[in-house]
């Protein structure tokens, strides 16, 4: 059996995968979201009202409690099935443990006091505004002045494959050192610098599991503390999110850290599937046993890595879309990072290391093409929410099937702008071509072929990219059971739409890259026999109509740009996230 953490930014979630790749037993618990109203650490309002609008947070210690009771949850089903895996020798029931998480939400705290100096600043908040410009200014400087033709983000974009941006955590690392006093005061001591820790989540998790629990001593007035002795690293899939990882090396790159005082607070960057990482020291059950002691934690990816893996997107070209609130693509582009010249992230899908058989060779690191849209499981709630127009996400199929088509009625849903490939912050969303003779039921058709039209972007882009045809697209999330927008999907694309038989790609994706390391299975290519298609959508649409189609997509969202002026929009951060 192998297990899977697979936390994300509402919930976690714990799974069992057998040695065929069945899901055998899951479970899943939510936890509170932070939206602070105020803080005295906000001094960049031109009002000076400490507003944080736009703020997210998450209690550390609510993300570990909330993976402790899955864990907990699904050791006591088992139990109850006739399993307990808590009993007799260990390596008989839970043979590894993967890691999945939210990526970019990111966490400070001291390895020598176990103190957590603020919360985990989220992937999508809003603060990190100036920090983002800093480093823009920074690498300005560093590549020859920060004259009017200075391309301080090529330069960087180089290095790291992103863009200088709010949304990764180097922007959120330097907001704590400028605005914590605390932590300003620890990296700058001699005697607490080098216990100063930053990690992202799967950091925070790694090192939460493989540490030991402080004693009752060290912790005054029931305050909670971070274990102490864990180990402190990141995979390459999560450090590729920071704007400090180099994609030639797969390091820490010395000129982007060097404003950090010291750089033993960013956690060593290791293989995502790698028998090495670290050993889990138990999680106590209720009935005294421990679960997950002495297993080895052997994956660790960030959560559309692990989507892409869980695809089994193996090889170059191959490509997958989670449909989300928002889209979520990434192609697998083999051992070679391209730059994008389209709008898109080059990132780090996965690398292979250290193997339980012996073989301790380190493979190149695998890249991706990455591209992200706003709005898709989240135009049908704005649809619900706010027109009242379906009372459900299951009511849209019925109603766009109702009418044979949109009648040319085109729905762009640029809410907060429009993303990849795009990146427009001025545009707004619209609707167009709108006559008499349309109806709520053409609405919500057109709402539909909005997330199909805005995946064929991102998709165009990476062909474009990589200059490798798409075979196929394989797509998971809550939205794949709407079997309109698959098959229209497909007719858009002029390519197979492939569902797996698991949906949960994600959780899965993690539980067989760490059996991939310990050896349950000998290699990409027996993990690849695992993956199995549920429902096979194939295009059906003529060339005309496809571009047709395609030309008033194209048309419509030429309305939808413009419509903010540039000094409401110079501030704006946008990307999107499950």
């Amino acid at each position: 059996l192998i297990g899977s953490i697979d936390q994300g930014t509402s919930s976690s979630r714990f799974l069992i995968v057998t040695s065929t790749g069945c899901m055998l037993s899951t479970a899943q618990v939510e936890f509170d979201q932070c939206y602070p109203d105020r803080s005295p650490h906000n001094t960049d309002t031109s009002d000076g009202s400490s507003s944080c609008a736009g703020w997210h947070e998450h209690d550390p210690f609510a993300i570990w409690d909330s993976v402790v009771t899955c864990i907990v949850r699904t050791v006591e089903e088992l139990a109850q099935r006739g399993l307990d895996i808590t009993s007799g020798d260990v390596s008989s029931w839970i043979k590894a443990v993967g890691i999945t998480n939210q990526r970019e939400t990111t966490v400070a705290w001291n390895d020598r006091t176990g103190r957590v100096y603020y919360n985990a600043i989220v992937w999508d908040c809003s603060r990190t505004n100036e920090q983002a410009e800093a480093i823009m200014h920074e690498a300005a400087s560093s590549n020859g002045g920060t004259d009017a033709n200075a391309k301080p983000i090529d330069a960087l974009r180089a290095k790291t494959g992103l863009p200088i941006a709010s949304y990764f955590a180097g922007t959120k690392v330097r907001w704590l050192i400028d605005k914590i006093p605390q932590l300003q005061q620890d990296i700058t001591s001699p005697t607490e610098r080098n216990h100063v820790r930053f990690g992202t989540i799967d950091t925070w998790l790694l090192y939460m599991l493989t540490g030991y629990q402080r004693s009752i001593a060290e912790m005054e007035n029931n305050e909670r503390l971070a274990y102490e002795g864990g180990e402190f690293k990141t995979d390459v899939s999560n450090a590729s999110r920071w704007l400090f990882m180099n994609l030639d090396t797969v390091d820490w790159d010395e000129s982007l850290v060097k404003a950090f005082p010291v750089k033993s607070a960013l956690p060593k960057i290791v293989p995502s599937i790698d028998c090495t990482i670290g050993t889990a020291h138990g999680i106590p059950c209720s009935d005294g046993k421990m679960a997950l002691k002495n297993v080895a934690i052997a994956s660790i990816l960030g959560d559309q890595q692990a989507a892409l893996f869980g695809q089994t997107c193996f090889h170059p070209g191959e490509a997958k879309c989670t449909f989300g609130t928002g889209l979520f693509l990434m192609m697998n582009t083999g051992d070679t990072s391209i730059p994008s010249t389209q709008g898109l992230l080059t990132t780090v899908a996965y690398q292979l290391g250290k193997r339980s058989n012996g073989d301790e060779s380190r493979s190149k690191p695998i890249f991706a093409l990455e591209g992200s849209v706003a709005f898709s499981g989240s135009t049908l709630q704005w649809l619900r929410d706010k027109l009242n127009i379906i009372s459900s996400a299951s009511e849209a199929e019925a109603l766009a099937t109702s009418v044979s088509s949109s009648e040319n009625m085109y729905l762009v849903p640029a809410f907060s702008g429009l993303f990849a490939p795009h990146w427009r912050p001025d545009a707004r969303g619209c609707m167009v071509g709108l006559t008499a003779s349309h109806s709520k039921a053409h609405v919500v058709r057109s709402a539909l072929e909005s997330s199909a039209y805005q995946a064929r972007e991102v998709f165009d882009a990476m062909v474009r990219d990589s200059n490798v045809q798409l075979k196929e697209m394989r797509v998971d999330g809550g939205a794949t059971a709407n079997r309109f927008l698959m098959q229209f999907q497909a007719d858009i694309l002029n390519a197979p739409v492939v569902r797996p038989e698991y949906l949960e790609t994600t959780g899965w994706g993690a539980a067989v890259a760490a059996g991939l390391a310990m050896g349950v299975w000998v290699d990409l290519e027996e993990v690849g026999r695992m993956w199995k298609v549920n429902t096979k959508w194939q295009p059906s649409m003529s060339v005309e109509k496809r571009a047709e189609c395609w030309k008033g997509w194209n048309k419509a969202v030429q309305r939808s740009l413009n419509w903010l002026d540039e000094g409401r929009v110079s501030k704006m951060c946008f990307y999107a996230r499950d």
